[in-house]
């Protein structure tokens, strides 16, 4: 499976939870889309990062990635501390200049 750096650094961010790295991986006005809710900008980003992980404590594991329409999507399995664990989300992410542009998860 071949990604883009940029997102296997959010993975390797995530599994290690590792908030401070999300600062380099985002363009500083990035747009994350998660559970129906709207995070923007990098603050936004790193807050609401936190508090999934403080909540869920999740993992995940990317598990086949495809590239269309000017974004990369990647389908993951995702365990944590949450009913129905494991699960499988899809991350589209849209990139700019090397950087995550656009997350949205589902």
């Amino acid at each position: 499976m071949t990604i883009p750096a940029v997102i296997e650094a959010y993975f390797a961010a995530d599994d290690q939870a590792q908030s401070d790295s999300l600062k380099t991986l985002f363009t500083s006005n990035a747009v994350v889309s998660d559970e129906q809710n709207s995070h923007k900008g990098i603050d936004a980003i790193t807050a609401w990062w936190a508090a999934a992980k403080a909540q869920y404590e999740h993992k995940s594991e990317p598990l086949e990635a495809t590239h269309a329409d000017g974004r990369h999507i990647v389908r993951a399995r995702v365990t944590g501390r949450f009913p129905g664990s494991p699960i499988t989300l899809t991350y589209r992410f849209r990139l700019d200049a090397g950087k995550i542009a656009t997350l949205e998860i589902g």
